[in-house]
């Protein structure tokens, strides 16, 4: 058996409300005891920092490229990273030398497969340096050097806690990651995975109400539960080719745009963008091996009431179930966050972190940078090219 290591998981998602922080003690494959987890929001400031980045970010060519104020952005994103780690182990009664190693996903700015190119801004020298823990950084970039999509990663977790689920998860389980992007990891009753960004989760209605409204997202789904759903512009989204091409690819945040205000009332686009979120992840989940029959929905869009609502009704019709992480005993609030540690724990063993039926990648490969706290970097899979 591998060795149990303690964890810390850093997670930004595309939804750019905050860091999500996760403990883990595991041994990057069947042991998993999930620990503390936290959310720590980012300021209204920051966050359109962050937006902004992404206009910038599409002017970069290659990898290691920080145009614009990219560069100080990404000191700033990092020295808020180390404050929350501090924050969390004060707060948990923890000490930087009873963590191991920190999975650090950086914010993504830039995600094009079709040009092998992503970028997560975050310096992982810094972080180790400042928290004085080891530092396992950029873990999509090797994928994507060889072949891969470089999302999504966390299936291998999604494949760990499966194993683990309660007899009455009926099986092909798929697990639903409404983040800004959704994505699914399904798990067969023989331990089959397969995975792939589903369509556009949350993004749509936080730029949607945040534009017309000025309020970062919509809370449990009280706006969209006023409007209805308006058919031309719901097609407009699912009759997208993403939705009927043959091989399935990762998404950037920019590849499906939020309606403008002459195309619908606030309260009739958020419920629009609801049914989208629902309807994608269906129409996605017919290029899965086989058709799921329990759906468990972690991510912030499992909070929306609307989409929620939605996918149930979409899934029962293909006789299938759909229940929160909670439901089953995890968080799925912290489930991104725990999977980056876990993440981190398997690039440190050489474990691969994913494989072609996730990614595509040619043949399962791990990846990551690592970064030791005495500041010299002992592993590097990927160089900054």
């Amino acid at each position: 058996m591998e060795k149990i290591r303690t964890a810390i998981g850093l997670m930004s998602g595309t939804s750019m409300d905050g860091i999500d922080v996760a403990l883990l003690r595991t041994d990057g494959a069947d042991v998993v005891e999930r620990g503390p987890a936290k959310g720590f929001a980012y300021d209204a400031a920051f966050r359109r920092s962050l937006q902004a980045a992404l206009e910038t970010a599409k002017a970069i060519a290659r990898r290691d490229e920080r145009p614009g104020d990219l560069a100080a952005l990404e000191r700033e994103l990092t020295l808020r990273h180390a404050e929350v780690v501090a924050a969390f182990l004060s707060e948990n009664g923890l000490a930087a030398r009873d963590i191991d190693v920190v999975g650090f996903h950086g914010q993504t700015v830039l995600h094009r497969p079709e040009r092998a190119l992503t970028v997560q801004i975050g310096d992982g020298e810094l972080l180790s340096r400042k928290t004085g823990i080891d530092v396992v950084y950029d873990m999509r970039a090797n994928d994507m050097a060889h072949g891969g999509q470089g999302a999504p990663l966390i299936p291998v977790y999604h494949a760990a806690l499966a194993r683990n689920l309660p007899a009455n998860c009926a099986f092909p389980v798929v697990f639903v990651n409404i983040g800004g992007i959704s994505n699914l990891t399904y798990v067969g009753a023989d331990g089959e995975i397969a995975a792939f960004d589903s369509g556009p989760g949350n993004t749509l209605i936080d730029q949607w109400v945040e534009a017309q409204a000025g309020i970062p997202f919509d809370q449990g789904g009280m706006i969209a539960s006023e409007g209805r759903v308006l058919a031309s512009l719901s097609a407009r989204y699912l009759d997208h080719p993403f939705f009927t091409g043959r091989e399935r690819r990762s998404l950037d945040r920019n590849d499906f745009l939020p309606p403008t205000g002459a195309d619908a009332s606030l309260e009739d686009g958020a419920r629009t963008l609801a049914h989208v979120t629902a309807a994608a992840i269906l129409k996605s989940a017919g290029h899965l091996p086989q058709m799921p029959k329990t759906y468990v929905v972690c991510g912030g869009g499992r909070l929306n009431r609307i989409i929620m609502s939605d996918l149930a009704e979409l899934a029962a019709a293909r006789d299938a179930r759909v229940i929160p992480a909670e439901a089953v005993g995890l968080d799925g609030d912290s489930m991104e966050a725990e999977a980056w540690a876990y993440l981190a724990v398997r690039s440190l063993d050489g474990s691969p972190l994913t494989f072609p039926t996730t990614t595509g990648v040619k043949a399962a490969i791990t990846g990551g940078l690592v970064t030791r706290s005495n500041r010299d970097v002992i592993l590097g899979l990927v160089p900054r090219i």
